[in-house]
C-alpha cells in the first residue's frame, strides 16, 4: 500500500482518473457531475456551456478577483483522453491504481487530467487560507481536444459565453520531460491534413498502362518523402533545434484498389503535415501544386484541417503575463526550456483570438508516456506540481 493513497488532493485526482471518458463516443456527464462537487466544495460558481451539442459540454469554474474589470486568467484542461489497448497495460487504465513505489497508472494521468485537478488543488489552498486575488480565474474543462477541439474549444471562443469571460492569459498543457529541465510551450506548428485524389487510367494487372493512378502516387509520395528527409536533416545537423521548429510530413492514409489484378482508376492519400513557424503558407502550399502537376494530370487536394498561421505568445517583457510567470519559476528555482509544442493543443484557438497562452505541465524526472501503454505520474510529482502552480498563479491573478 502506497503512503500517498489517503492523501486528499492524491484521492480527488484518481476519482477523476476513474471517469472512462475516452473516445469515441464519450459520454460527459460523469465529469460534469465530478467537477460540480469540486465547485460546491470550492465554492466556486459553476456553468455548464453547450457551444454546438449537449453531448459536448464545456465546464466553467470561476472565482471573481477583487477587480473584476481586469482580464481574466484560464486554467485551461481537457475532459476527454485517447483510447486504450488493455491487453498492453499491466494495470487497469481507468482503475488508477497506485503502486509501492506511488507510480498512479490511468489512461489521463499525464495528458491531462492531472493538470485540471492540480489547478483546483491550487485553488483550494488559496480558498482554505483565505487568500484573494484581483484578478478573476476561471477554470475551463474542455471536451473533444483529442479529436482536434472539434464541437470544444475551436467552437467555443467564438461564443458570447466565451468573450464574457474577458480572458486575458491562458495557461494550458504541456508534455512531461524525462529530465530536471521543465518544458514550456509558446507557440504551436499550424496544422493540415491534406487529401489527394490521385486519378489515372484504369485496367488489367498485366499490362503496362500509362498514367496509372500508381505511378502518379510513387511520383507525388517521393517528393513529400524528400522533403521529410530533408526536415530530418536539418534535425541531425542542427543540435539546437526540436522537432516543433521544423515542418513534418507523414503518411497516414492511403486507399484505394479492389483486387489484385486490376489496376485502379485512383488512389487516395492523406498527409498530416505541421508547419513550422518559419513556414511561408503560401508558399508551400504553391509547392504541393506543383508537385502534383509534375506527378501527372488530374491530381486534387482538399484539407480535412487547415489552420492559419497563429502568432507566438510573446516570452519577453512586452508581456507582462509571461513576465509574471517567469518570476514564478524563478522565486521556485525551476529550470526551464522554452519550445515550439509538436502536437495540437486547445491553445491554438486562443492564441488564434489573440490571447496569450503557455503550455505548461509540471512534470519533470518523468517518462513522457502520453497516449502511450501503462501512462502513469508518481504522486509526488503530482503534488509537486499543485505547489508549482500555487506560485504561478498567485503571480498572474496578482498582475496588476
Amino acid at each position: 500500500m502506497s503512503a500517498y493513497e489517503s492523501n486528499e488532493e492524491i484521492q480527488i485526482f484518481r476519482e477523476y482518473l476513474r471517469i472512462p471518458s475516452v473516445h469515441p463516443n464519450i459520454d460527459y456527464e460523469p465529469c460534469v457531475e465530478f467537477l460540480r462537487r469540486q465547485a460546491s466544495d470550492l465554492d466556486l460558481e459553476f456553468r455548464v456551456e453547450y457551444p454546438k451539442t449537449e453531448k459536448k459540454p464545456v465546464v466553467i469554474l470561476t472565482w471573481i478577483g477583487t477587480q473584476p474589470e481586469l482580464p481574466s486568467i484560464i486554467l485551461n484542461s481537457h475532459m476527454d483522453v485517447v483510447p486504450v489497448f488493455e491487453e498492453f497495460w499491466t494495470h487497469k487504465p481507468f482503475d488508477a491504481d497506485i503502486d509501492e513505489n506511488g507510480k498512479i497508472f490511468a489512461r489521463g494521468s499525464q495528458d491531462m487530467k492531472c493538470v485540471g485537478t492540480q489547478y483546483l488543488g491550487a485553488l483550494r489552498y488559496f480558498k482554505r487560507n483565505n487568500i484573494q486575488f484581483k484578478r478573476t480565474i476561471h477554470a475551463t474543462f474542455l471536451p473533444e481536444e483529442e479529436v482536434g477541439g472539434v464541437e470544444g474549444m475551436r467552437d467555443f471562443i467564438h461564443t458570447d459565453s466565451f468573450k464574457k469571460l474577458n480572458a486575458g492569459f491562458s495557461l494550458d498543457e504541456g508534455i512531461a520531460s524525462p529530465t530536471d529541465t521543465f518544458n514550456v510551450f509558446y507557440a504551436e506548428r499550424s496544422i493540415w491534413h491534406i487529401q489527394f485524389e490521385i486519378p489515372g487510367n484504369p485496367g488489367h494487372g498485366s499490362l503496362l498502362l500509362k498514367n496509372t493512378a500508381g505511378e502518379k502516387l510513387e511520383k507525388l509520395l517521393n517528393r513529400f518523402i524528400e522533403f521529410r528527409d530533408s526536415q530530418v536533416k536539418r534535425l541531425a545537423e542542427n543540435p539546437d533545434l526540436l522537432i516543433g521548429d521544423v515542418t513534418t510530413v507523414n503518411v497516414t492514409q492511403i486507399h484505394g484498389g479492389v483486387q489484385s489484378n486490376v489496376i485502379p482508376p485512383e488512389f487516395k492519400m492523406v498527409i498530416d503535415a505541421r508547419l513550422a513557424l518559419d513556414v511561408n503558407h503560401a508558399e508551400f502550399e504553391n509547392m504541393i501544386k506543383k508537385w502534383c502537376e509534375e506527378a501527372g494530370e488530374g491530381i486534387k487536394f482538399d484539407y480535412e484541417q487547415k489552420q492559419p498561421k497563429v502568432e507566438a505568445t510573446k516570452t519577453d517583457k512586452s508581456n507582462p503575463y509571461f513576465t509574471a510567470f517567469k518570476s514564478a519559476i524563478d522565486e521556485l528555482g525551476l529550470d526551464i526550456k522554452l519550445q515550439v509544442f509538436p502536437g495540437g493543443t486547445d491553445s491554438r484557438y486562443l492564441r488564434g483570438v489573440g490571447i496569450p497562452a503557455i503550455g505548461f505541465s509540471p512534470m519533470n524526472n518523468t517518462p513522457v508516456l502520453l497516449h502511450d501503454n501503462d501512462e502513469f505520474l508518481r504522486a509526488d510529482v503530482y503534488l509537486k506540481g499543485i505547489e508549482i502552480y500555487k506560485k504561478i498563479i498567485s503571480n498572474i491573478a496578482n498582475l496588476d
